[in-house]
């Protein structure tokens, strides 16, 4: 596996894969990830995706066109294509993501393959928001769900001030 990493708000993301982008990993929370064994620093893969995700991040871009390859199974990628589909600056709880795969009693499921994107920020499950509009979990943190949801600007209410927003401390 290739890998290299890019600088985000909230420190070094982990871009990795062969052929095409399969992983993000950030580099705090519940869902941090780093280098693999065996895996071979590159810094010239996923130069695309890390200057989309810099573009993003600046506030340039909203809409990512990286060649990915997430993995999952046919329920996590029907799941994964749902997140895709809500558009910059909004938010869907568990239920609509449920309804819009035809599964509207799967709301835990989704949950659960929300929680396993190997591709966060890219595949925006960070936009995923609980039915009563809290901020649920996200795997790079609470705090930095809100960072992104407030960079979208597309939010509401008061669930994105629950986390803190300064990252300056975050290495």
């Amino acid at each position: 596996m290739r890998y290299h990493f890019v600088d985000a708000p909230f420190g070094k993301l982990l871009l990795a894969g062969e052929d095409a982008l399969e992983l993000v990993g950030f580099p705090r929370g519940k869902m941090a990830v780093g280098v693999g064994e065996g895996w071979v620093e590159d810094r010239h893969s996923f130069t695309d995706a890390s200057a989309q995700l810099l573009a993003y991040f600046g506030g340039e871009l909203k809409e990512f066109s990286v060649k990915m390859k997430p993995s999952g199974t046919v329920f996590q990628r029907e799941v994964l294509d749902a997140l895709n589909s809500i558009p910059y600056g909004e938010t869907r709880s568990y239920k609509d993501i449920a309804e819009m795969i035809g599964r509207p009693k799967s709301v835990r499921a989704v949950g659960a393959a929300n929680g396993r994107n190997p591709l966060p920020i890219i595949i925006p499950c960070h936009r995923v928001i609980g039915a009563n509009g809290s901020l649920t979990g996200f795997g790079g943190g609470v705090d930095v769900k809100a960072y992104l949801l407030k960079l979208e600007g597309g939010t509401s209410g008061s669930f994105v001030e629950q986390a803190p927003l300064d990252f300056q401390q975050i290495p």
